[in-house]
């Protein structure tokens, strides 16, 4: 198989993923995002989408590694190319559909409610009036970037007046408000890595010593861990839920004995995760993706 990989630029991620494709005999391509070019109109022959002159609906299938920061043309420019190339038979992994339900905070989390999964209380909305009010209301909160990951831009508060001091610039920049409760834990939480329906595995982050944060890129300890039944399936039901091929999950143990669904990523990092248990997690995305591309090629769609 041709494999294009899309990504804004290459690194650890890109390079193991050509690294699998290559170790099953298949040829991956990283491409950028920026060079997207559609022909439309005219001569139909000579419609199409490219980057970087590649023509993309000559690959076998394609890989969406992140979708990269930009204006929300450009944002909604990108995604609509991912839904043209499904659209042409050709698998992209994971699904924009998948992508444009996890990459906001918002929509996971209604997924992850309607699916009936515990997730904690929060409140999203407009003003800084309706975010004020969800502070009083929530007490000890986490104001959180709508879009966003690696923890950047999160603020713990729990005094109004602080609160105002935060919301009122954001409310100028047009910023949308998700307030949600802080849940009371062990600075710890689990990552688990869902691929094709099943666990891969699953890491336990534990935050550095005085933070609440437990994302491994703000310096996190990540340790294998061994995930009961239960939490496996509470997993697998949020991955569904947000209709991915894969997923990044996080789950939160908290001090009361519940667990809450905090995201289900739909372009999770895994290097963490890798490092941790020693895991070929590229491996078993190309292993998938050959499943995909073989389903599509029996039911006629290739």
């Amino acid at each position: 198989m041709q494999v294009v990989i899309l990504s804004a630029r290459t690194g650890w991620h890109t390079d193991e993923l050509c690294r699998a494709l290559s170790a099953r005999g298949h040829v991956g391509i990283v491409l950028r995002y920026e060079g997207l070019l559609a022909r439309l109109g005219g001569d139909r022959a000579g419609a199409g989408l490219t980057t970087e002159q590649v023509q993309l609906f000559s690959a076998d299938a394609v890989l969406a590694r992140i979708i990269p920061s930009g204006s929300l043309e450009q944002i909604i420019f990108r995604v609509d190319a991912l839904h043209w190339i499904e659209e042409r038979g050709i698998p992209v992994i994971n699904s924009p559909r998948a992508i444009e339900r996890s990459v906001d905070k918002f929509y996971t989390d209604a997924l992850l409610h309607e699916a009936g999964l515990e997730t904690p209380e929060t409140i999203v909305c407009e003003t800084a009036a309706d975010a004020l009010a969800a502070v009083r209301q929530l007490g000890d909160v986490v104001i959180k970037p709508i879009f966003g990951s690696m923890g950047h831009g999160l603020v713990r508060v729990s005094d109004p007046d602080v609160a105002f001091r935060i919301v009122r610039p954001l409310e100028q920049s047009r910023a949308i408000f998700y307030v949600q409760r802080f849940i009371e834990h062990d600075s710890r939480d689990l990552r688990v890595f869902v691929v094709g329906g099943r666990v891969l595995g699953a890491i336990e982050r534990i935050a550095p010593p005085g933070d609440w944060r437990t994302n491994v890129t703000r310096g996190a300890d990540a340790r294998p861990f061994d995930l009961p039944p239960a939490l496996e399936q509470m997993a697998l039901r949020a991955a569904a839920a947000i209709g991915a091929d894969y997923a990044g999950v996080d789950l939160l143990p908290a001090r009361d004995g519940r667990v809450f669904v905090l995201e289900a990523n739909g372009i999770p990092g895994w290097e963490g995760l890798q490092r941790a248990t020693g895991l070929d997690v590229a491996g078993a995305l190309v292993q998938h993706l050959e499943t995909r591309v073989h389903g599509y090629q029996r039911s006629g769609r290739l």
